[in-house]
């Protein structure tokens, strides 16, 4: 008797963040790829081209690393030099996927769920697609795996006209459920959604200290 295919474990959200780096670096910068540790954490945690933006210490790359290199996602390498150790992605080795779909991937884990226009306008220095039916055909091909699906395209939101694409790298995207009324309501925050609220808690209460200081100041005025 055949047994089913059995998915990957997930990927946390830095692993799959670094595999993204690793992707994008080997086209747009190939002169410096393999990458360092240093020059991975700033793929990582640059501002622009990412969505969420992150800020990641170097043990928490190198943590990740580890768990990227037991599952062979990582080559490792000290390059020409011989003194500084490289990283290098497997991503489509390892899930036996082409390169087109290998961007696709990289763009979704570096840029979280997009259409299928903007996946080919944002892929275009990864691959370069014909146009968006082909961006489609590879979506589809990856949804529809007999071995586990790579991407799923997510229900349409409010007054959206297309439907948005997500990875599944890291497991089953956290979807919005809606409430009687229509307004959205999510599960359980993820990681990086948990860290924009704790930020904005503390901004707000870095301004509301400033206010009462303000406000005190001017009742010793009057």
């Amino acid at each position: 008797m055949t047994q089913a295919p059995v998915a990957p474990p997930p990927l946390s959200f830095l692993e799959a963040r670094i595999l993204g780096v690793l992707v994008e670096k080997e086209k747009t910068t190939p002169d410096t790829y393999p990458l360092t540790l240093n020059s991975l954490a700033a793929g990582c945690n640059q501002k622009s081209a990412r969505d969420p933006a992150i800020s990641a210490s170097e043990s928490e790359i190198q943590e990740a690393l580890e768990g990227l290199r037991s599952r062979l996602l990582i080559l490792e390498t000290h390059g020409a030099s011989g003194r500084v150790l490289r990283y290098a992605h497997n991503l489509g080795r390892v899930y036996a996927v082409p390169a087109a779909s290998v961007a696709l991937l990289a763009t979704l884990a570096l840029r979280g769920p997009q259409t299928i226009s903007e996946l080919r306008a944002n892929s275009e220095r990864l691959y370069r697609f014909d146009d968006g039916s082909s961006v489609e055909a590879y979506l589809q091909e990856l949804a529809t795996r007999h071995t586990a699906a790579l991407v799923v395209c997510l229900p349409k939101q409010p007054g959206s006209r297309e439907h948005r694409w997500a990875h599944l790298l890291c497991g089953e995207p956290m979807l919005p459920t809606s409430r009687a009324n229509g307004e959205i309501e999510s599960g359980e925050a993820p990681s990086d959604l948990a860290r924009r609220v704790a930020g904005l808690e503390h901004a707000v209460a870095e301004l509301r200290t400033a206010l009462q200081a303000l406000l005190a100041r001017v009742d010793l005025l009057e």
